[in-house]
């Protein structure tokens, strides 16, 4: 077991705009490569996620509940902070930072007096408190106060895990938004997000079902795709905006989805879903195959890795690439996200930056992150 003076392992945690609930994971930092070591997810209670659903939205006493839902969520974080310490048996003593990325409920970079904002829901002092760990939080404003979209931040990490010297690899995240790294062998990233990822679907289905979401895309999968509704779909603005871009809940959204969805009232549910799912599978695959270059392999991440029929879609959008979970390289999809936060703590309390300027489009390299310590 390490000691606190030499010790690699972190924990990242994730809870992203699908609002399915938390990922965590421990790594191993000590070797040439990092290692995850293990993994624990946990869902959200139905209140909680309720609550941050409503908060991406503007509503009454938002201030004090927003506060509330960070301590919920930090307490959420401190549980499946708990059971990875006992899954692994490793001591708290031996961790040396949590990466905890925090709930969006607003992104809105360089839109307001030349910056904007982004804002992550949590409680890092709560959270170090409850742990008796450090926790990194709240990576995102430092770039965006230095002019950058403050998202993707993964695709460094993309870079150094799924990066190779003889291609161009390409690694798609879908959770409730979708964003794309693009690693070519030459070293130069870039990474934008596409559009819509889960977000859109899992509305609907819900809305419809009372399902969280549509497992493996079976309900979708019944449906067929309404060709004038994708269409008005594809139009949004946001597809053909070039990079540096990110985007959320603030844009992709169920009043965008009405006004979409008005002129099409008599279309039945399920092809609804199916159009959503294709419309997911379209942005992404225009994104993919734009900046394919020599690249064999689409490699997908996020929750929508393992809805089997937007998979299906996504290859029938991407013809000249195999579409493949990341677990084919060697990271399960689900453990991806939480291991870049986990890297980012790392990163941050290396003094090193976690961000790149040629993705969000900030000044240059900045360290990311706020430091409680335990």
């Amino acid at each position: 077991m390490n000691s606190p003076s030499t010790s690699e392992w972190y924990i990242g945690l994730m809870s992203g705009t699908s609002l399915d609930g938390i990922d965590g994971v421990l790594a191993d930092f000590s070797g040439p490569r990092m290692v995850v070591t293990h993994h624990a997810s946990a869902p959200f209670e139905p209140s909680l996620r309720a609550e941050l659903l409503a908060l991406n939205t503007p509503g009454d006493n938002e201030l004090h509940r927003a506060a509330l839902a960070g301590n919920a969520l930090s307490l959420a974080y401190a549980e499946v902070v708990e059971t990875l310490l006992r899954q692994s048996r490793q001591s708290r003593s031996a961790i040396r930072a949590i990466g905890a990325h925090g709930q969006t409920v607003r992104h809105r970079p360089q839109e307001f007096d030349s910056t904007g904002y982004t804002l992550q829901l949590g409680n890092p002092a709560l959270l170090a408190e409850r742990t008796g760990i450090s926790v990194v939080a709240d990576f995102r404003s430092r770039d965006v106060a230095a002019g950058g979209q403050g998202a993707p931040l993964v695709p460094a990490f993309h870079q150094g895990v799924f990066g190779r010297a003889d291609e161009t690899v390409l690694v798609l995240n879908i959770g409730g938004i979708s964003n794309l790294s693009v690693l070519p062998a030459d070293g130069r990233v870039t990474g934008f997000d596409c559009g819509p990822g889960n977000a859109l679907m899992d509305f609907w289905c819900q809305q419809h079902t009372g399902q969280a979401y549509d497992a493996a895309g079976a309900w979708a999968a019944t449906g067929q795709v309404v060709p004038a509704l994708l269409d008005a779909l594809l139009d949004e603005p946001f597809l053909r905006k070039p990079p540096p871009k990110s985007t959320g809940r603030d844009l992709f959204n169920p009043p965008w989805l009405s006004q979409r969805l008005a002129p099409f009232a008599s279309a039945r549910p399920q092809d609804v879903q199916a159009t959503l799912t294709e419309y997911t599978a379209r942005a992404c695959g225009i994104s993919a195959t734009s900046y394919q270059n020599n690249s064999k392999r689409l490699a997908v991440c996020g929750g929508g890795a393992h809805n089997q029929y937007l998979m299906e879609r996504l290859q029938a959008a991407c013809p000249t690439l195999q579409v493949v979970a990341t677990d084919a390289l060697g990271l399960p999809a689900l453990q991806v996200e939480a291991a870049a936060f986990a890297w980012l703590a790392r990163q941050a309390l290396e003094g090193k930056p976690g961000n790149l300027a040629s993705v969000t489009g900030a000044a240059g390299p900045r360290v990311l992150g706020a430091v409680y310590p335990r």
